[in-house]
């Protein structure tokens, strides 16, 4: 039996009824990294040597009749832009190819206190800034269905480490849906929760406003699991909600009920009218549609008037924050610094100049433009209106509705390099995922196909703090067509 081929649902339940040992679990995993990640490029950092020590103490507690936490003896991959205290946080940067955090981000100190074991640090495009893990300074990540192709981004790494069975689960980082495509991407289950409802504490920023820890799964049970081990309050970061407490446990989601009878669904007519989806994805979607229709859910076109500014905004939003945040790394408190410099100007210079990638500089560029002078008002100010008035729009349609439906992104799988002479049609590429950090939901990517031996997933996006909507849809669709 291949132990990694499982869920990680199985995996804990073996683990519990000492079929497997945790140690067994671990050292599995491990073979899997070192024989095939070489090709797959999806850890920067294997954390080989802890993750065995740890999966000792598991065993041990097992032995001792001792209750293991909820991701007991599971490993898990960690995107690399999240603090790891004793291990590398390189961001996918020259800039921090050597910085070793003194403390775990709030995430990991949930990870371990629920008897998860880290098994690495994964790729990411740099800084999380991209949408198809090409941008890392350690190389891309390849998709592990077909590997001439993307595993998407930001958080490749974490996608493709559990789509090819070297992590059981995995956390990434949603900033415009930068976990739901590479999600679709790698034919497996992503989710991004509300906003406020993961501390953020350890997470290094790229858009304060946008960023939301997300979570990686082979179905809605597994993510659902890893989701509930990180959600709760943090008071520690300033964006927490106390309403994060309160999200829904797995035991409450019953194997033997219908959840998509009576369910109310809108899709948006935006998404088709703005920008058409490879045709064959679309297919895909309305055959997915049929089966809610099936199984009782309840389906109809809605309009969500200020969808039609939605990239824009996002991207301007981004870029400006995304510009504030790079200002720290400034080659004198950490991070790479030039060794060529005379006075402290060029030190800066210098030091950014080597440390940052072209994406990177391009979306500092654009984010200094969008905040300087007579641009704040005419991009930023606008920008920042257009997102209100997406709120409202959103909160008229789940006044009536329980969850929107799309596809999770208009693309299929693409090619290594066909973004780089084309970055404003890559830009837009993002229309069906960014709203939601715009405004600040939840929403879930899940498989419902393949075009060409290629995934492609369906976007399942609730209302702030309604996550129990969107799993209740997504298990709802796992079972309707098992």
């Amino acid at each position: 039996m291949d132990l990694t081929s499982l869920k990680a649902w199985e995996m804990k339940e073996k683990i519990i009824n000492k079929e497997i040992s945790c140690k067994e679990l671990i050292e599995a995993h491990i073979r899997k990294i070192e024989k095939e990640d070489p090709d797959i490029n999806a850890f920067i950092t294997l954390n080989k040597d802890e993750a065995l020590r740890e999966s000792d103490k598991i065993d041990a507690k097992i032995k001792n009749g001792q209750d293991i936490g909820l991701l007991g003896g599971l490993p898990i991959g960690i995107k690399d832009n999240i603090v790891t205290k004793n291990i590398k946080t390189t961001c996918g940067s020259k800039m921090l190819e050597n910085y070793v955090s003194p403390f775990d981000a709030s995430v990991i100190e949930k990870i371990k206190y629920n008897d998860g074991i880290i098994i690495g640090k994964t790729n990411l495009d740099e800084f999380a800034a991209g949408d198809s893990t090409e941008t890392s300074y350690f190389g891309p990540t390849k998709n592990p269905i077909n590997k001439n192709v993307v595993a998407g981004g930001s958080s490749g790494g974490s996608a493709a480490a559990v789509a090819a069975n070297m992590a059981a689960l995995s956390l990434g980082t949603d900033t415009g849906g930068s976990v739901r495509q590479p999600a679709s991407f790698c034919g497996i289950v992503g989710i991004k929760p509300t906003y406020g409802m993961v501390s953020r504490y350890g997470v290094v920023p790229v858009s304060d406003t946008l960023d939301q820890v997300g979570v990686f799964g082979r179905d809605v049970k597994d993510a659902t699991l890893i989701l509930n081990s990180i959600t709760g309050y943090d008071k520690k970061d300033s964006t927490s909600s106390k309403k994060s407490d309160s999200v829904v446990s797995l035991a409450n989601f019953k194997e033997d009920k219908d959840y998509l009878d009576g369910i109310k669904i809108a899709i948006p007519k935006e998404y088709m009218d703005l920008v058409p989806a490879d045709k064959k994805a679309q297919e895909q979607f309305n055959t997915a549609m049929k089966v809610f229709e099936k199984s009782g859910a309840k389906i109809e076109i809605v309009s969500i008037p200020h969808l039609k500014y939605a990239a824009e905004a996002y991207y301007i939003i981004m870029t400006s924050e995304l510009s504030s945040n790079m200002a720290r790394y400034d080659g004198i408190a950490f991070g790479h610094r030039a060794e060529e410099y005379e006075t402290l100007d060029e030190l800066y210079v210098n030091s950014r100049t080597e440390g940052f990638g072209n994406e990177i500089k391009t979306r500092i560029m654009a984010g200094t433009y969008a905040l300087t002078g007579a641009q704040n008002k005419e991009l930023y100010q606008k920008a920042m209106r257009v997102r209100r008035l997406l709120q409202e729009d959103y909160d008229k349609v789940f006044a009536s509705y329980d969850v929107i439906l799309s596809l999770t992104s208009k693309d299929l799988p693409f090619e290594f390099n066909l973004t780089e002479n084309n970055l404003i049609e890559s830009y837009r590429a993002n229309i069906y995922t960014a709203p939601a950090n715009l405004v600040g939901l939840c929403a879930m990517s899940i498989p419902i196909g393949n075009v060409d031996g290629l995934p492609v997933g369906m976007e399942i996006t609730g209302d702030r703090f309604k996550e129990e909507n969107i799993i209740k849809a997504g298990l709802g669709y796992e079972r309707a067509v098992l």
